[in-house]
Formats: C-alpha cells, sequence, structure tokens
C-alpha cells in the first residue's frame, strides 16, 4: 500500500529536481527568518520605540510559536497532502512578511513574527517530506536530503550577512519584504513542478494531541529562554515548568492510547533514526551558539559592523556547503556511523582550533576553524536527515519530517539560552570594575560600553571579562559537540557498512 501510493505522486527526473529547488527556496526562507534580526534587532527597536522586553519577543516570537506548531503541522500534512501544506505556509509566509515590513508598533512586529511562524511551521515539515515522496531512487534521495540540509546550515548561517546588508542600503522594514518575491516565486513553481497533492483522509490527525505539543513545547522553550535572562522572572519560569511538564505528560498518555498517534514513538526504536535526530540537534546547537558568541564578541570588543560579523560567522557556511555534497555522495560508501559521528567529531576539533585562535587573538585561525567546523557539521547535519526519512514509512514523512525540525529549533534555541546565559554569568563573575564605576557595567559588556563615556579603565576590564566569557563559552561547546560525537558513535554501532547503512526501510 504504502509503495503503491509512493509511486502514484512520484514525478519526472527533470521535475524532481525542480521540485528540489522550488522547496529549497521555502526553506532558506524559514531558515533565513531565524537569524536576520540579529543585525537589524538595534535599527528596528530603535525606529519602533522598543523596550527591552519587547525586543526579546520580536526575536522569540517566531522559533517559540513554530516549535510548537512544527509536530501537529507535520502529521496534518499527511493527512491534507504536503503539497497543500506548502502552499497554505507559503501564502501565510508572504502576508505575514507585509505585516512585518510595515508594522507600525512594536506589538504589531511580534504579532507579524508570530504569524511569519505559522507559515514557516506549516512549510517546513512539507518541504522535507515532498522530498521524501517525490524522490523514489534511494541515492537521489539522499542526494536531494543532503541538499535539503545544506540550505538548512546556509539559511541559518547567511541571516546575518542578509540583514547587514539589506539595513546598510534599506529601511529595517526590507528585511521582511524581501520574502514576498521569492514566496510569489515559489508558488508558482510548485504549481507546475509539485507532484499532485497527497492527501490521506484516512489517516488521523488530532487537535488535541497538537494543543498539548504546542503547550509542553513552547513551555519548555519558555523556561529555557526565561531562566537564561537576567533578571529571572521566577514566577514565568515556574509556570513555564509546569506548563511544560503538563503538557508532555498528557501527550504521552494520549499518545500511548489512539490507534493512530500524532507522534508514534516506536520509531525511536530504530538507532539509525535517533542518531539522526541527535545528530541534528547537536549540529544546530553548534552552529546557533558560535554564531551568537562570535558575533556578539567581534561587534562588541572589535568593533566589526553588523555585516561583516556576519561575514566572519559565514565561515561556518562556506564549510558546511560542499560537505554536506561530498556526504550524500558518500553515504553508500561509508555508512552512516562515519559520516555523522566523524562529522560531529571534526566539528569539535574546529572548535578547537578556534579556542585556540580566541586565547591568541589571531583571526584567520578563527576562520580556518569556522570552516572545519562547517566541513564537519555540513556533512553530519545532511547525513542525519538521510537518516531520519530514510528510516521513516511515506505515510509518515511528515512525522518524521516534524521530528527532525523540532530538533532543529530546540538545538538552535537551547543554544542561544544556554550559552548566552553562560557568557553573561561568566562575564558578571570575571568582570573587576574600577572603583566608582557605575554598577551596571558589571551586567553585561553592552552596559559597560553604555556607560563608559570614555572612561579606558572600564573599558578595559569589561572587554578582558568578556573575552574570558568568550573562550570558556567556546570551550563548553567545544566540549557539548564531542559528546554529541560519542552518543552518535555509540547508536549508529553496526551502521558504518554499506550493506547495514542502506537498510533503512527495513530497519524502520
Amino acid at each position: 500500500m504504502g509503495q503503491q501510493k509512493q509511486s502514484n505522486v512520484s514525478v519526472s527526473s527533470q521535475r524532481r529536481w525542480w521540485l528540489l529547488v522550488t522547496v529549497g527556496a521555502g526553506l532558506l526562507l524559514i531558515t533565513l527568518d531565524n537569524s536576520i534580526l540579529y543585525t537589524a534587532l538595534p535599527t528596528l527597536t530603535a525606529e519602533l520605540g522598543a523596550s527591552g522586553s519587547a525586543a526579546l519577543w520580536i526575536i522569540n516570537a517566531y522559533p517559540v510559536v513554530m516549535a510548537g506548531l512544527l509536530l501537529g503541522a507535520g502529521t496534518l500534512g499527511d493527512r491534507i497532502g504536503h503539497r497543500r501544506m506548502f502552499v497554505i505556509g507559503l501564502v501565510i509566509f508572504g502576508v505575514a512578511s507585509v505585516a512585518a515590513a510595515f508594522s507600525v508598533s512594536p506589538e504589531m512586529l511580534i504579532a507579524a513574527r508570530a504569524l511569519l511562524a505559522v507559515g514557516a511551521a506549516s512549510m517546513m515539515p512539507a518541504t522535507l517530506a515532498l522530498i521524501r515522496l517525490a524522490f523514489d531512487d534511494e541515492r537521489e534521495r539522499n542526494i536531494a536530503i543532503a541538499i535539503w540540509g545544506s540550505l538548512s546550515v546556509v539559511g541559518a548561517a547567511l541571516g546575518p550577512i542578509v540583514g547587514g546588508t539589506l539595513l546598510e542600503h534599506f529601511w529595517w522594514g526590507s528585511v521582511f519584504l524581501i520574502n514576498v518575491p521569492i514566496v510569489v516565486a515559489a508558488l508558482i513553481a510548485t504549481a507546475i513542478v509539485a507532484p499532485r497533492n497527497d492527501a490521506d483522509p484516512s489517516k488521523s490527525w488530532d487537535l488535541l494531541s497538537s494543543v498539548y505539543a504546542m503547550v509542553g513545547l513552547v513551555g519548555t522553550v519558555l523556561f529555557i529562554k526565561e531562566l537564561a535572562h537576567f533578571p529571572q522572572n521566577w514566577a514565568l519560569i515556574a509556570i513555564a515548568a509546569v506548563a511544560a511538564v503538563l503538557g508532555f505528560v498528557l501527550f504521552v498518555r494520549r499518545q500511548r492510547r489512539m490507534e493512530e498517534p500524532l507522534l508514534d514513538f516506536s520509531i525511536f526504536r530504530n538507532k539509525a533514526f535517533t542518531g539522526g535526530v541527535l545528530a541534528a540537534a547537536f549540529a544546530m546547537f553548534t552552529i546557533a551558539g558560535a554564531q551568537l558568541i562570535a558575533t556578539q564578541r567581534f561587534q562588541l570588543v572589535e568593533g566589526f559592523s553588523p555585516l561583516q560579523a556576519g561575514l566572519l560567522v559565514a565561515a561556518l557556511a562556506l564549510g558546511a556547503l560542499p560537505s554536506g555534497m561530498l556526504g550524500a555522495a558518500f553515504l553508500h560508501v561509508l555508512g552512516l556511523r562515519i559520516i555523522i559521528s566523524g562529522g560531529l567529531g571534526l566539528g569539535a576539533l574546529g572548535l578547537l582550533v578556534s579556542i585556540a585562535a580566541a586565547a591568541s587573538d589571531i583571526l584567520i585561525l578563527l576562520v580556518t576553524g569556522f570552516i572545519i567546523t562547517g566541513l564537519g557539521l555540513g556533512g553530519a547535519f545532511s547525513v542525519a536527515s538521510a537518516a531520519i526519512m530514510g528510516n521513516a514509512h511515506p505515510r509518515k514523512a511528515g512525522m518524521a519530517a516534524s521530528i527532525e525540525e523540532v530538533s532543529y529549533e530546540m538545538g538552535s534555541l537551547s543554544a542561544v539560552a544556554i550559552l548566552g546565559s553562560l557568557l553573561t554569568f561568566v562575564y558578571m563573575s570575571a568582570v573587576r570594575l574600577p572603583a566608582g564605576s557605575p554598577e551596571v557595567a558589571g551586567e553585561s559588556l553592552g552596559d559597560a560600553l553604555a556607560v563608559a563615556e570614555g572612561n579606558t579603565g572600564l573599558i578595559t576590564a569589561a572587554t578582558a571579562a568578556f573575552d574570558t566569557a568568550y573562550l570558556v563559552t567556546m570551550i563548553v561547546l567545544g566540549v557539548m559537540l564531542a559528546i554529541g560525537a560519542l552518543v552518535t558513535n555509540l547508536l549508529l554501532r553496526g551502521y558504518g557498512l554499506r550493506s547495514q547503512s542502506m537498510k533503512f526501510a527495513e530497519n524502520h
């Protein structure tokens, strides 16, 4: 039955690759919007008069809402069709982009960012599910999924560059308005090259399960973010923790009682699938973490412009793009274990080089380290996607895609929350300000520079403390990635040989 359905939605060879270009355009929109505001936020908050709390939610509304909706959106796509979900998501994303670009208040922009997340959550599982359904040949499918994975990494890394470039020539709304022509082109291309809608009305979709999943995921995200925010709002942290626990407990209980659950936990019994999910999370944790701390350090300490800082972290994408392609090309020879765990290990080695660069203050060494890290993560991420989708039955393509993308979002969000918190904590612990310095200067380097008023002693002490915090955070990031390499290596034992790594379907 599954094979018959797959053959019914397959498309010609040429149209398959044009479909990949089309869904790739949608994926780039989603990943760019995750990081494009890193460089635009100071400008747009000044223009809109946003408070610090409002600025935080301008950034957070997008990933928080998307993380909460992803799992339900993927399974809904299995029911009503992934082509239809992709089109719906594109339309919502385009409308929300216009609303965001012409926002006249922080509240309007936050609402528009939340609506962008609804469109992104509708699109993202569909992009991967359409690839899984359209590419019948396993070798071609692995290459297509590898390209998809590389675009995810590249899009996240290019966000600050695109934002910085647009701000140098246009007003802040351009960072949203640039989405509109891409949405229009993708809608036209979808009508031409996408396979017919693969709706499966027999596939159940439970709204209440989606609500429980969203409550649990949003509660988790809020808990991490508020715990990392100084000063902490303990009442909100407690509410978020209760919501997370309650949401997930109710979700798990409901799934176990359903004949066709929103999330089939048995899928995690496949070690290749689980290893792929963890690899995606560790890869995005590393990319988001390195991007966050490096752009802050080089803008605040070295005086880089937003565009210059964006170009610096683009070294990750420079390494990731070719290795993503090579990983797919050699998967049938090397197998999952070598490429995934080896790629994460290579990424950790690159971070070691970057740590040496931080200690010696050699910029070219930092760039080299980031390129090495990108080389490792690009291959690991793209092959992780192949492992996840290759171990899912076509009727569960949306579910599998959603699980990967939840791990993607949680990896990024955890990096921003955990590493951002660590950066602030170490700075506050290490800073030794001159006598008489304003107390606020001990809270962050940004605050110290704002109140320094030419006090070189204060600036020197604050930047030295921040460099210490940067070095410690980079070390923690490297250790986390090394742990990821070890964990995936253990999970993927037996997937290092060609004959074993290619048995995705049988292992499901």
